[in-house]
């Protein structure tokens, strides 16, 4: 064995990679594992012009290979796009799951939005999204995630809450409504196409906002609960399904986060500050319009909402001195911790909720990048954040070390997330869900597009940005 393929060989071992026959062509070949392009669901002429030209210029191989198996993996694998009643229609899963979840979904074609002004059909295809996610919305605005087909049984319709036809699981996360509304502002920002903003999805703003407001709980705590029958409690509420108690104070209550686990404390600092983002970005699209009364209720709630988190979300932290909590119920009491998932405290700028410079983000990065977040994990071979979802300690997300990466002002820190996600992957040319922090190969979901796709993302706009980082 020729010295070069006995290190690389030790190297995968170490990892805990089992060797065969295809990944050491896919390692040494760098062959693209991407589906045949007649099996591809989606295709883009921009995308693959992207990839090309990346593949091209970055000579560190193992990137841009990398590249092509994860940047398109939306459009490859998750994406279904027809035309109904005249109207574009995209379903998109989210990999290894065959549902469609409002967050997911929006974040797994977000990257792609910078290359819809060259791409007709790309554009049509996100438009399709957005027209998709306001059916589900319709449906029910409690709802995290919905299937296609009317007719599918959920695994979870057992689940004690108003399960409805067409949905898969019921979690009420504020960032499930936030999502679909960044999607629809940037789509708009970068197509000046208002077409999508018909009746049907201004009346979707209106629920929206309802929902909202009726989870603000200051009169009552609304129509919502949940109750799943489960031995394991970050998929269930207490209370009679309702929750913890909290203190009206203005804040919106989330009763699960966006990694779909239940809230300590219902008041969720990260989604709430996407909330404000969302109606202020919404407001805008409105007064295009002509909606200008619903524009001015979205911008009120989204000033109460900010004042409440001034108010109410920031604490004092012994190690890392003034921070933005991760939920609080306006009682006093605050959860202290960081999750994976986004938005969380990590990714606050890139939902453009606050400038990377905020001295208050920046202790709040320092805190959850500390020993003092329970669910920072650090090895020989990686750092970065997990959360409670997996149920295993040690679990770190690639989606942390990604929104750590593209949240970074400094070279060095985007140069270490690089390198962390280069000898995490496993071999395998793909992200996961999480991995252990001693052995790579011990991974979740081998399948999950939304990591795979805002990999690509991360890595394009250090290409853009920085392309000597990639050629190492």
């Amino acid at each position: 064995m020729k010295r070069s393929a006995f290190i690389r060989n030790a190297c995968l071992l170490t990892a805990g990679v089992v060797i065969n026959k295809t990944v050491l062509a896919a390692f040494d070949e760098r062959v693209s594992l991407r589906p045949p392009i007649a099996k591809r669901n989606f295709t883009s002429s921009a995308v693959e012009d992207a990839i090309k030209q990346f593949k091209a210029k970055v000579t560190n191989k193992e990137l841009a290979w990398m590249f092509e198996n994860c940047f398109p993996n939306t459009l490859d694998t998750t994406v279904f796009y027809e035309v109904n009643n005249g109207k574009p229609d995209t379903y998109v899963i989210t990999g290894d799951i065959d549902a469609m979840w409002l967050r997911d979904s929006s974040a797994q074609v977000w990257p792609y939005l910078t290359f819809i002004k060259k791409d007709k059909k790309l554009q049509q295809m996100v438009a399709g999204v957005l027209n998709r996610q306001m059916l589900c919305i319709h449906k029910d605005p409690y709802a995290n995630a919905f299937y296609k087909d009317e007719n599918k049984e959920s695994e979870w319709k057992t689940d004690h809450t108003d399960m409805k036809p067409g949905v898969h699981e019921r979690k009420w996360e504020i960032d499930s409504l936030c999502y679909p509304l960044r999607l629809s502002y940037h789509y708009w920002k970068n197509t000046g196409d208002t077409s999508p903003f018909d009746e049907h999805w201004k009346q979707g703003v209106k629920l929206i906002l309802s929902t909202f407001k009726e989870q603000q709980r200051k009169t009552s705590r609304g129509s919502y609960h949940f109750q799943r029958d489960t031995n394991k409690p970050t998929d269930t509420l207490p209370m009679d399904g309702y929750g913890f108690p909290a203190k009206p104070n203005g804040l919106i209550c989330s009763m699960f986060r966006p990694s779909d686990d239940a809230t300590i404390y219902p008041y969720l600092i990260p989604s709430n500050f996407f909330a404000v983002v969302s109606l202020k970005q919404t407001a805008e699209i409105l007064q295009t319009v002509n909606e200008r009364a619903l524009a001015t209720e979205l911008l009120s709630l989204a000033t109460e909402v900010e004042q409440a988190i001034q108010k109410h979300g920031i604490v004092n932290h012994p190690y890392a001195g003034k921070i933005y909590a991760f939920e609080v119920d306006g009682l006093g009491n605050a959860n202290m911790m960081d999750d994976a998932n986004i938005p969380s405290l990590m990714a606050l700028p890139y939902l453009d909720a606050v400038p990377a410079s905020d001295p208050i983000y920046q202790n709040t990065r320092r805190f959850a990048l500390s020993e003092y977040n329970p669910y920072f994990y650090k090895s020989s071979v990686a750092e970065g954040i997990g959360g409670p979802h997996v149920g295993k300690d040690g679990m770190i997300w690639p989606l942390s070390i990604i929104s750590r990466g593209l949240t970074s002002t400094d070279d060095e820190e985007i140069k270490q997330c690089i390198q962390m996600l280069l000898a995490t992957h496993a071999g395998k040319g793909f992200m996961h869900e999480s991995f252990n922090k001693n052995n790579p190969a011990d991974f979740t979901r081998s399948w999950f597009a939304w990591a795979n796709t805002i990999f690509g993302e991360f890595l394009w706009k250090t290409y853009q940005q920085k392309p000597h980082f990639l050629n190492r």
